[in-house]
């Protein structure tokens, strides 16, 4: 047909044609419009509502629990709750900034341990069962709570601990969004069936481990970051499947209780039964009801060398696998020629946020001694200027008093801190400021102690030895880099440590030689606490020596929750799976046949030449064939 012959006017849309590929396009995105909103609204975060404390309000009043009776207080009749029970003891709640009372609380007995331990195990056997994306869903819903509430989080926490509010949202609230955060965009991936290598004797199975929950597992933690130290682990347990008993310091109940409560309003708000999070209250008589428990199947504790010891032994009765977080002697390295002005923010941030009450807190400043009346000089003038104070007292002249560091949590260790310091003064060393409890003007009932600076110190005086956990911080000056590294491996402790200077692969280099589980390279504590909008939940947290075993945090500590299973299945069912051949079949024929048969098949696999290869595969076919 000539081409002329050809309709080059042919008209498509006449056909249809012109409007169906814009209906279909139109149609696809309308569905998936449809599928994306209505994933949205299934992963969205739950609002719920958990009204404050009275006492974190600036009106809020409450008598003050005089000093000297702070050991015998739940014996104050003016202090008992309404139904008081003298058969049972009770846990008296203050804030040591002011020694308001918040609460009396009733501390549980064995038989109410193990109640919460039941009820803990019979909510996991359905949470177990639930996906990645419901459990996300509590985490977002968390978060949210959170964000939304950070002033009513950092209040509770300064009122039960005499902290800052700043403190408390360093430590408290940023830290734990992050580990929210890691926990939605990264839990999944790490608790997903993760499969491994094989072999060449094996290239036709596939092997894979699952991590599956252990059931109901503890956490015993300290008392200087409530917030934190309880739904961090918490948040660990829920999301790889477990449920949680909660253990916290006695010196904090009155805030872990709201804390806990916030997180079993949430999982009901997202539809969960809330007894997947228990707490316990209780003194340490008590707590063997928890830690020689049959129905725990992990424990996590952060608090001292000296507990640790107690639970770790308990945990034995049941071979309860634990994670130990103990104490800390953190040592700052500034190598020769640091910029020292540069860095110096950084490190008093290490030395004195939340009073010192820090297990990765800066205790050690190591100087060369070309700059250490420099860095000497400069932490004692800016040490002096700290303010101390209650960050929930009330405005004066309508102005909210500036608080640098709070109060510590009580003053049973002043006498302990003043002795240490009074015997390394004794010794040579230098108390350029501090060194004392301070008597607050218009808080004559808090517990607060003077921000100091201790130089000359003998690495193995008992001040340089044992951890402080207060806001003291000893200046030493060396002469050699393996100098620096001996006084700071030179403790019973390994948990952190700091070094700063001029050249990042030196620093490096520096912070390979150090005995512990963590360093910050021109940093302080990025490897898991918050400095200055800065912190990393995706590495494990934990020490060496005496400052623990074991992890959490990261990849390592959610993994450590869980039962590692191996399986292992064939590739290709249908084609190939193991069968024994005759020669090693029960019962072995020939021992010298069977023998040359393995030991040949071991040689041509595993054989360092090809050389030995043949004359091992020869001696295989051989052993076969007779």
């Amino acid at each position: 047909m000539p081409y002329d012959d050809y309709d080059y006017d042919y008209d498509y849309e006449e056909e249809g044609f012109g409007i169906v590929w814009p209906l279909t396009i139109c149609l696809a995105l309308g569905i998936y419009l449809v599928f994306e909103r209505y994933r949205s609204v299934r992963n969205r975060a739950v609002p719920f509502r958990v009204a404050p404390p009275e006492h974190i309000g600036p009106t809020w009043d409450a008598p003050k629990i005089d000093s000297p009776r702070l050991e015998s207080h739940e014996l104050d009749p003016t202090l008992r709750p309404p139904q008081y029970a003298t058969e049972r003891k009770y846990i008296t709640c203050y804030d040591p900034a002011t020694s308001y009372h918040l609460d009396t609380i009733m501390a549980d007995d064995a038989p109410t341990i193990a109640a919460k331990i039941d009820r803990a195990g019979a909510a996991q056997a359905d949470w177990s069962k639930t996906t990645f994306r419901e459990r996300k869903r509590v985490m977002r819903s968390l978060k949210k709570w959170l964000v939304d509430n950070q002033a009513t989080a950092a209040k509770v926490a300064a009122r039960d601990t005499g902290k800052t509010l700043l403190d408390a949202a360093l430590g408290e609230i940023l830290v734990t969004c992050t580990k929210l955060d890691w926990l939605v965009n990264h839990g999944e991936r790490v608790l997903k069936p993760d499969f491994r290598y094989s072999n060449f004797l094996m290239f036709y199975k596939t092997a894979q481990v699952q991590f599956e929950p252990l059931g109901v597992v503890a956490a015993i933690v300290s008392w200087n970051y409530p917030l934190h130290n309880a739904w961090s682990p918490m948040m660990a347990a829920l999301f790889s499947g477990n449920s949680i008993v909660i253990k916290c310091s006695e010196n904090v109940i009155w805030s872990t209780q709201f804390f806990v409560k916030v997180a079993q309003t949430c999982l009901e708000a997202c539809g969960h039964n809330p007894d997947l999070v228990q707490l316990v209250c209780c003194y340490p008589d008590q707590a063997p009801a928890l830690t020689k428990s049959p129905y725990i199947r992990h424990i996590t504790f952060i608090g001292s060398e000296k507990v640790g010891r107690i639970i770790v032994k308990d945990a034995t009765e049941h071979l309860t696998p634990v994670t130990l977080e103990l104490g800390g002697k953190d040592p700052a390295i500034i190598m020769p020629a640091t910029p020292v002005e540069q860095y110096l923010s950084v490190i008093m941030r290490g030395i004195f946020q939340n009073s010192g009450q820090n297990c990765i807190g800066i205790e050690r400043v190591l100087v060369h001694s070309s700059q250490y009346d420099q860095v000497f000089k400069a932490l004692a003038e800016r040490a002096q200027q700290l303010r101390l104070g209650c960050a929930l007292s009330r405005p004066t002249d309508g102005l909210i008093p500036v608080v640098d560091c709070g109060a510590m949590i009580s003053n049973d260790r002043f006498d302990e801190l003043k002795a240490l310091i009074e015997a390394a003064v004794n010794h040579g060393a230098i108390v350029e400021t501090g060194g004392q409890p301070w008597p607050h003007p218009y808080l004559e009932n808090g517990f607060f102690f003077s921000p100091t600076v201790i130089g000359n110190v003998d690495p193995n005086s008992e001040i340089a030895q044992r951890e402080l956990f207060a806001p003291i911080v000893l200046v030493y000056k060396y002469e050699t880099l393996e100098e620096a590294v001996a006084i700071a491996n030179g403790t019973r402790y390994g948990l952190g440590a700091s070094v700063f200077g001029p050249d990042q692969e030196r620093c490096e280099q520096l912070a390979k030689k150090l005995v512990c589980g963590m360093v910050a390279i021109n940093d302080f504590a990025t490897f898991y606490s918050a400095c200055f909008f800065q912190t990393n939940q995706d590495l494990p947290f934990g020490g060496t020596k005496m400052s623990g075993y074991g992890r959490f945090g990261g990849p390592e500590g959610l993994r450590s929750l869980t039962n590692p299973k191996a399986i292992v299945s064939d590739r290709w069912p249908w084609l190939i799976q193991t069968t024994i051949p005759q020669i090693v079949d029960y019962p072995i024929r020939s021992v010298n046949q069977s023998w040359d048969f393995i030991s040949g098949l071991i040689g041509f696999v595993y054989g360092d030449t090809w050389h030995a290869r043949i004359r091992h595969l020869i001696r295989l076919i051989n052993a076969n064939g007779r």
